[in-house]
């Protein structure tokens, strides 16, 4: 079968389907907008809100605010972020999230505001997925109502806004635009459209490695699905362009994979399938829900352990798209055969080894032995019953005499569907121990007490408060915690003793700050007589009820 290519952008407006260029401008505006409404009243306190109510978000913050500073001032030591000290290329422990940090530059150092430069990002993850997702959806369906439309689903969905302490998880932008560039290599095969879906992969893998793997994934079956369709199987063009965007994607992902591999060959990091089962999905996660709309669901279900539930637009829609498209035949079934199969094929994958086919990629594809969350499959779910339902409204729309206001009306009833409570916060101010230790000399910190792995994500604060001065810290959290940092962490807790001392003496630790605030009534009598005992080799610097700050000055032979 010959190629369809669709319509091109420039006779779509003339065709009354597509949007001229001001158009487009306002397809972006209204994004801008809803995503404004979707997350009030974020967008007017950038500054003073944030997910900082567990710690996977204050995490998040840390992050990226540390690659916005620190690829300015010294971007060669990005990957040494100041935590556990002091060991190098830490940032790699967990995802980089260099995507994240590099759209937060201009924020960061307008304000130098670790929850605005977030923020920023985060809103802008919004517009971007929603703006690829009707880029997608309007070259396939001709029709940029319908792709307006269904774009709000993918963008809005609830998986993302269950996710909003992970920003990772909310770079979703790369998926659509993904593969939109596979369907234009497919149209139109030549080198200048291989280069861009290899730089679209590269660019994916530097927001989230996760859904890097999934565009991996996505991209091979849609170009496979269509090679089949449209016996492309000795077509020269295709092949040199598929060869030009491997070659491209691997030169371009593989040096930001190189830290992530060396981790593994210097420490047998890894996840195993094991790891996998408990972040895999079940049914009930494809009822769960964080809309007010679909609140009821919660209830009928009981529990859940992720948020995978498209919406009943997505589902109801996306499902009609996909016995449309297939009984329409021609460039409608093909969608109807690539995007109904993503849809059943990743919701198979998520739910993880008990479906087998997850086991089967895990031992096959590249990048899975650093994954563990089967479920995050979810979204590409939702981003196939997305296209599906925009092949569905560019159908409706087509043979009713008001199509304006059912398109008015459909993207209204989409948008209200996906309200979810805000789960933003106000921040706390740092202690102003935190000011006076910025302007002391350089030097590494033990911030205490140390948390047991057992409450590990309590040592997010302490990475949090350190965008207040950047210092090095001695505890931290991440994916991985390197085996000597959990061993030397009980003599830390203790400190001052002579065993702690040595330890930090080991490792040249200048500083330590007490949160008097955070230990037992019992345990805070026996640490100030140890203070007092030690108080030789330790100058303080600041003190109030809360907090002691110290400077480590000798060490007790």
């Amino acid at each position: 079968m010959p190629a369809q290519p669709p319509l091109r952008p420039a006779n779509l407006a003339r065709a009354g389907l597509g949007p001229s260029q001001s158009q487009l401008a306002g397809v972006v505006l209204a994004f801008v907008a809803l995503t404004v409404v979707m997350t009030f009243p974020l967008a007017f306190r950038l500054e003073t809100l944030g997910r900082v109510d567990n710690g996977d978000g204050q995490f998040s913050i840390w992050n990226v605010a540390w690659v916005a500073r620190t690829l300015v001032v010294d971007p060669r030591h990005v990957f040494d972020a100041n935590i556990f000290y002091p060991r190098r290329w830490t940032l790699v422990y967990s995802e980089s999230n260099l995507g994240a940090g590099i759209l937060a530059i201009p924020v960061y150092w307008a304000t130098r505001n670790p929850y605005a430069a977030h923020n920023f990002v985060l809103l802008l993850s919004f517009v971007l997925s929603a703006t690829g997702a009707f880029a997608l959806i309007r070259y396939l369906t001709a029709d940029w109502r319908a792709a307006f439309i269904a774009a709000i689903p993918f963008a809005y969905c609830p998986y993302v806004f269950a996710h909003t302490p992970h920003i990772q998880l909310l770079m979703t932008a790369g998926l659509p635009f993904g593969l939109l560039a596979c369907h234009r290599l497919v149209d139109h095969p030549d080198t200048r459209r291989g280069v861009i879906l290899g730089i679209t992969m590269v660019l994916q893998t530097l927001c989230c490695g996760y859904y890097a793997v999934f565009l991996m994934l996505m991209a091979g079956y849609t170009l496979l699905v269509l090679m089949a369709i449209r016996r492309l199987w000795f077509n020269g063009p295709f092949w040199r362009a598929i060869l030009v965007a491997a070659v491209t994607a691997g030169a371009g992902a593989f040096p930001l994979m190189l830290p992530y591999l060396n981790l593994q060959s210097a420490t047998g990091f890894r996840r195993s399938l094991a790891d996998s089962r408990r972040y895999s999905a079940d049914w009930r996660a494809y009822l769960a829900s964080s809309a007010y709309a679909h609140a009821w669901l919660l209830g009928l279900i009981g529990h859940w352990q992720e948020v995978l539930f498209p919406g009943v637009s997505a589902t109801v829609l996306g499902a009609a798209g996909t016995v449309i498209g297939f009984a329409r035949g021609g460039r409608a079934r093909e969608l109807s055969l690539v995007y109904g199969g993503l849809a059943a094929l990743s919701c198979w994958a998520s739910f993880g080894p008990a479906g087998r086919l997850y086991s089967l990629l895990y031992a096959l594809a590249p990048g899975f032995s650093l994954l563990r969350a089967p479920s995050r499959f979810g979204i590409v779910v939702v981003l196939a019953l997305s296209v599906l339902m925009g092949l569905a409204i560019s159908v409706l729309l087509a043979r009713l005499t008001r199509p304006r206001l059912v398109a008015f009306l459909l993207g209204l009833v989409a948008a209200v569907e996906l309200l979810a409570p805000s789960r933003f916060v106000p921040v706390q101010p740092p202690s102003p121990a935190y000011r006076v230790l910025s302007a002391l000399p350089y030097g590494a910190v033990l911030e205490l007490p140390v948390y047991s792995d057992a409450f590990r994500f309590v040592r997010t604060r302490y990475m949090l408060d350190s965008t207040a001065h950047w210092m090095p810290l001695v505890d931290a959290y991440s994916d991985y915690v390197p085996p000597d940092s959990i061993s030397d962490s009980e003599a830390l807790g203790e400190f001052p003793t002579e065993e702690s001392f040595q330890i930090l003496k080991r490792d040249h630790v200048r500083y330590a700050v007490f949160h008097l605030d955070r230990y037992g009534a019992a345990i805070r009598p026996p640490l100030l007589e140890r203070l007092e005992a030690f108080h030789a080799y330790l100058r303080l610097r600041y003190a109030d009820a809360h907090v002691l700050l110290y400077e480590i000055t000798g060490f007790p032979p």
